[in-house]
């Protein structure tokens, strides 16, 4: 299959520049990454369940714990096999690299539902978000690479903007679930998505490396040429030390909100739907199958709001421009974040998640369309990596973070209670701490404002090179 014949009409709409072959290549890497993005939801899901059956007699507050300890493992798992995954793509190739990633985290993610016990689980989920890290800068730099120029940015959007389908997959699969007893329908949501991610592997053997790629590695490999996928050069060339610096802080704002405080929203949609199933006098049974079944609605509405705001994101950047719409979509992420997590209280609220999905994920299509345009072919992959990914080190802490934050507000909350203050108001004062909690840590979106200031804005500019 021809990377470049019977190119179409360059000022034809961009979706009519591409030939078949760069179909297949969107198809592929957007496949790799929709699987990837299932697998994350699937395992926020199951994750609880999971701890519950493999912890048996423990109390709910070392529960919360042991699945914050579990977030954090595969958030770290994931940042690692980013940085790890990235240089290799560059060095060997994009193509085959992606391959490598999604064979690991389809693999470890069904033998998590084998697990037998945490220690198993926990090693599971650091292995398969090594393979999860790889996935996403290894995808933008094989589009980017092989489609035209002017489809590019626009392609990187949707396949973005694409992700929110493994999402909402992920709901609609827990929703089906909602009736199975929790101790192992946790394992079923692993299988489910061990299984897509794995057979894309074979359409994958017939995906080429770029032309792009394979021309900057043989001039690597001339007297003077420069490394492919190496820290050294990112970080020891001013030209692209900056940009890997500060597009790592932009990256490190969206996302420690949104794994520090984005998914976390749940905790509050919970208590509220359980209060509304118990008013409804439904027997115990009823209410477990029905607090599953609103989780999973909940992540369905605020992953169809992603994919709005992604989908607007896009569009904002390619009319107004790359640093414009990051700075709406920061101040909109925080606004959006501290209005849910101080307004949500009931069933009637859940529009919240959809607004809020809309604000927070809008900034994840800016990545796939901005950073490709700050690093030479050479680097691409290694520097998309590293902004994306370094983050998730500190997102790892954030559930701990929050966790501790909420248990210090309160604790001091329970504290200023009248002595016969009863179960309900104290557990009043802890759902408040929640929120406060999750409203402070929020203010990591406005780090980002500070780092796009210092950035180039690249519309209409051709991808960098040596």
């Amino acid at each position: 299959m021809s990377q470049t014949a019977s190119l179409p009409d360059p000022n034809a709409p961009w979706y009519k520049q591409l030939t078949p072959y760069h179909w297949f290549v969107f198809f592929v890497a957007s496949a790799a990454w929709c699987f990837d993005c299932l697998d994350q939801q699937l395992f926020i899901l199951a994750r609880d369940n999971a701890v519950a059956a493999l912890s048996p007699g423990i109390d709910a507050l070392e529960q919360g714990k042991r699945s914050g300890w579990a977030m954090s493992i595969f958030v770290a798992g994931w940042a690692t096999g980013g940085l790890i995954f990235g240089s290799v793509g560059d060095r060997i190739g994009r193509a085959k690299t992606l391959a490598i990633t999604v064979l690991i985290y389809s693999l470890f993610t069904g033998l998590s539902s084998f697990a037998t016990n945490m220690t198993q689980f926990m090693i599971y989920r650091a292995l398969t978000g090594l393979g999860v890290g790889g996935v996403f800068g290894l995808a933008v730099a094989l589009v980017a690479d092989a489609l035209p120029e002017f489809a590019r940015p626009k392609a990187l959007g949707l396949l973005q903007a694409l992700s929110a389908v493994g999402n909402v997959t992920a709901g609609l699969c827990a929703m089906a679930l909602s009736g199975v007893d929790p101790a192992v329908s946790w394992k079923y949501l692993f299988w489910i998505g061990s299984v897509p991610a794995f057979l894309c592997i074979f359409i994958m053997l017939r995906l080429k490396e770029p032309e792009k790629w394979i021309a900057a590695k043989a001039a690597s490999r001339e007297v003077g040429g420069k490394a492919m996928g190496s820290y050294g050069s990112l970080f020891g060339e001013a030209r692209w030390r900056g940009p890997a610096i500060l597009g790592m802080l932009l990256c490190v704002a969206a996302v420690v909100g949104l794994w520090g405080v984005g998914f976390f929203s749940n905790k509050l949609v919970a208590p509220a739907i359980a209060n509304a199933l118990a008013a409804d006098n439904l027997s115990p049974a009823e209410i477990v199958k029905g607090k599953q079944w609103w989780a999973a609605a909940n992540l369905i509405v605020m992953n169809l709001g992603a994919f709005v705001g992604m989908v607007s994101f896009s569009k904002a950047a390619h009319r107004f421009g790359r640093k414009p719409a990051f700075a709406t979509a920061f101040i909109a992420a925080f606004v959006a974040t501290v209005g849910f997590f101080q307004l949500f209280d009931s069933r009637d609220d859940i529009w919240m998640s959809f607004v809020l999905g809309t604000c927070q994920l809008s900034l994840f299509a800016g990545f796939a369309i901005y950073l490709p345009e700050l690093f030479p072919t050479r680097l691409r992959s290694t520097g998309v990596s590293f902004c994306y990914n370094v983050g998730r080190f500190i997102a790892a802490s954030g559930p701990l973070t929050l966790g501790q934050l909420q248990a210090y507000l309160g604790n001091k909350a329970v504290a200023a209670l009248p002595t016969t203050a009863d179960a309900a108001a104290k557990a009043a004062a802890q759902l408040e701490a929640f929120r406060n909690a999750a409203c402070y840590i929020s203010g990591i979106f406005l780090v980002g404002l500070i780092a796009l200031a210092f950035l180039p804005e690249t519309k209409g500019r051709a991808l960098p090179e040596d």
